[in-house]
């Protein structure tokens, strides 16, 4: 028994240091993370007043108009498949295909953010844990000083994993509601632009 517990107590310390360096990494992702979604804000912001009432009130005779205001080179995934719903004439069939491929590509960019948030807490637990087994050693020992490391070691890994957890779900709630408004759009500007062909 002795013997597998020094097992499980070498793999357990094996592991504290990829631990951190995923930690870190997790960081610095989250700090990007941050700074993208700043960045799809102000872009969605200049985007909302440019479409939003022009798509509201979207009817088969200003599909063109709305088709001049989209940019030459889209800024952003909506822009994106905006531009090509609007380029030519299309079917039915094709539009439901670009807005499943739309729905895809959003669903990948969320699913970076709910990696964070599931990961983060992971990550900063299993620091904690394998930390705090060598301060309850330094305690049992008279060891302060290298207890209070390892408690430090203990706090950071938490703390950081919660971090990186709560810029993950932020930046997923936003996301989710910005491609539902997105998908919505879209979806409302292909079934205006089908009707126009029928009524033809």
């Amino acid at each position: 028994m002795e013997i597998i517990s020094k097992a499980l107590f070498g793999i357990a310390n094996s592991l504290l240091i990829p631990d951190v360096i995923l930690l870190i990494l997790f960081f610095f992702r989250a700090l990007i993370m941050i700074g993208g979604t700043y960045n799809n804000y102000m872009t969605r912001r200049k985007a909302s007043r440019l479409f939003d009432d022009k798509i509201k009130n979207l009817t088969a005779d200003g599909v063109e108009e709305l088709r001049q205001l989209v940019p030459g080179r889209p800024d952003s995934l909506f822009t994106k498949y905006l531009s090509d719903l609007l380029s030519r004439e299309k079917s039915e069939d094709y539009a439901d295909y670009m807005l499943t491929r739309f729905e895809t590509e959003a669903a990948k960019d969320i699913n970076t953010s709910q990696l964070l948030t599931k990961l983060g807490p992971v990550l900063g637990l299993i620091g904690t844990l394998i930390s705090m087994s060598p301060a309850l050693v330094g305690l049992s020992t008279g060891d302060i000083s290298g207890m209070a490391y390892n408690m430090q070691v203990v706090f950071a890994s938490t703390v950081v994993g919660l971090l990186i957890s709560a810029v993950g779900l932020a930046t997923g709630q936003l996301k989710q509601r910005w491609y539902a408004k997105d998908l919505n759009n879209l979806d409302y500007v292909s079934r205006v632009i089908n009707d126009k062909k029928e009524d033809r």
